[in-house]
Parts: C-alpha cells; sequence; structure tokens
C-alpha cells in the first residue's frame, strides 16, 4: 500500500504539467485565432485604419451645453493615467446639462480605442448606443455607458475618445468628444492561475515524498538498533551455589527450608535399583 501512494505521488504531478501545458496550447492556439478579430457587446471590431470622417470635423460641440464624464468602475483620478482592467467591464456616467432657450435632444454615444501616435486610426470601436432622450432649458440629464476592452490589449496604451452626438430643436447637429485622452490596459491579478496551482502541489507532493522516505528511513534505523541491542538469555543454573543471589527469599522462607528434612543423596545405582524392585512387585 506505501509503494502505491509512492507511485501515485510521483505521477500526480506529471499528469498535472501535461494537461497545464495542453490546455496552455489550446489557449494560445485560441488567441492567434482571434487576434485580428474582438468581438465587444455583440459587435465585431478589428484593427481599422481609416481616418475620421471630415464631418466631425466641421461639427463641434454647442456654447449652449456643458458636458462631464465621470468613471465609475474603475474609479479614475484625474492627476494620474486612466487605467482600464483588460477583460472586466468599464462603467462611466455623462452629465449633460442643457443652459440654452430651447430643447437639446441626445441622440447617440460611441466609444473607441485609437492609435495614441494619430487619433485618426482607429484601433478598435465598441458598440453605439442610441438614447434619444430630451432635455429641457435649464435641465440636465445623465448617461450610462460600459464596454469589456479586450485581453489581447493587456500591456499597451491606447487613446480612449469618447463621443457624443445631439442635437437642438432646430434640427442642428452636434457632436462632441467628451473623453479624449490615452488611457493604459492593465491585467487584473485574480488569485492563483494554473502554474501557480501547480507549482504548490509539487511542492505539497516533495514535503509528503520526503516525510515518508524520513518515515522509512527511521524505521529501519529503529529494527537495526534493537536487533543489535538485543541479547540472548543463557540458563547459569545452579550448579555453582555460591554465585546464587539469596537475598529475594524472605527470612521466614529460609528458616523453614533449611529446618525441613533432608533427603540424603542417592547415587544413581541405588534409585535404579529402587526403580527394578518396584517393577517386580
Amino acid at each position: 500500500m506505501r509503494n502505491f501512494w509512492l507511485l501515485l505521488l510521483l505521477v500526480l504531478p506529471a499528469i498535472i504539467l501535461t494537461t497545464c501545458r495542453v490546455n496552455g496550447l489550446v489557449a494560445f492556439a485560441q488567441e492567434d485565432d482571434n487576434d485580428d478579430i474582438v468581438d465587444v457587446e455583440g459587435e465585431e471590431a478589428g484593427v481599422i485604419a481609416e481616418e475620421e470622417p471630415e464631418e466631425e470635423a466641421t461639427v463641434t460641440a454647442s456654447k449652449d451645453v456643458d458636458t462631464t464624464i465621470l468613471f465609475t468602475e474603475p474609479i479614475h483620478n484625474p492627476l494620474s493615467t486612466l487605467e482600464l482592467p483588460a477583460g472586466k467591464l468599464v462603467e462611466f456616467l455623462i452629465g449633460f446639462t442643457n443652459k440654452g432657450d430651447i430643447d437639446f435632444i441626445i441622440e447617440t454615444v460611441n466609444t473607441s480605442f485609437r492609435y495614441p501616435m494619430d487619433y485618426n486610426f482607429y484601433i478598435q470601436n465598441f458598440s453605439t448606443i442610441a438614447y434619444n432622450k430630451v432635455v429641457k432649458p435649464n435641465q440636465e440629464a445623465t448617461l450610462s455607458y460600459s464596454f469589456i476592452p479586450s485581453e489581447t490589449f493587456v500591456g499597451r496604451p491606447f487613446g480612449l475618445n469618447v463621443n457624443l452626438n445631439y442635437r437642438d430643436a432646430n434640427g442642428l447637429s452636434f457632436y462632441e468628444a467628451v473623453f479624449n485622452e490615452t488611457v493604459q490596459i492593465i491585467e487584473v491579478d485574480e488569485g492563483l492561475d494554473g502554474e501557480t496551482v501547480f507549482l504548490y502541489i509539487f511542492l505539497a507532493a516533495c514535503v509528503v515524498l520526503t516525510l515518508v522516505g524520513g518515515q522509512q528511513l527511521l524505521s529501519s534505523f529503529g529494527r537495526k538498533t534493537r536487533s543489535s541491542s538485543r541479547k540472548v538469555a543463557v540458563e547459569v543454573g545452579t550448579s555453582n551455589p555460591n554465585n546464587v543471589d539469596y537475598d529475594w527469599i524472605s527470612k521466614e522462607a529460609w528458616n523453614m527450608h533449611n529446618k525441613s528434612p533432608k533427603t540424603p543423596k542417592q547415587s544413581p545405582r541405588q534409585r535404579k535399583a529402587k526403580r527394578t524392585v518396584g517393577s517386580d512387585d
């Protein structure tokens, strides 16, 4: 049974290592297949190298509108670069204030990643959400938007562009970049991965094997010590009465032994003659 457990502890780490390697190769192959095309919220968005539409350069924001943006997940410190977790939901709120005398209609909000050295080049487009929300004069409105950065962008900086499209009651369209800054895509550490789990299992197996080996070594050493220290008992007998220790006999028993009549010693021939006579009777 001990040999079975030792064999199991030796084979188990090898099986786990082989499984981790196979899973790693499959995940790597899937990542290569999806490296060029990223599906975000049901929309395929690839690496696009196209210039921004010309109408965006001509349409500007209205002077009667104030906009603000607030990142709620993750919380953003304006004094530092915004870090977005890869593969996690990013949420922000857009505040819209109408300071004019006519109504404004909020139409759409779209978000995209741009090349940080040239914002005219798109890296990834996210979903365009239509709100069609009417904001009365001297009123405010809040818009919610969320997206998920691709895990393939970990460790790279991108230009995050958040565009707000709206129009007034007269039909004039306006365009405003609510957020247009460089962000960093980071990887979120979520505890133990496959390699760390295998490392812990391998270390535990080594500790168990060391303990079992130490136990076997100590038990074999103990058996050898006991066998070498074992002494063979030799019957000395009472051939030499001078070497017999009578201290363990009580005085009463010893006195009774001395007072009891002693049978005379007989030679072997006499004992044999008596036995012969007894047999004849």
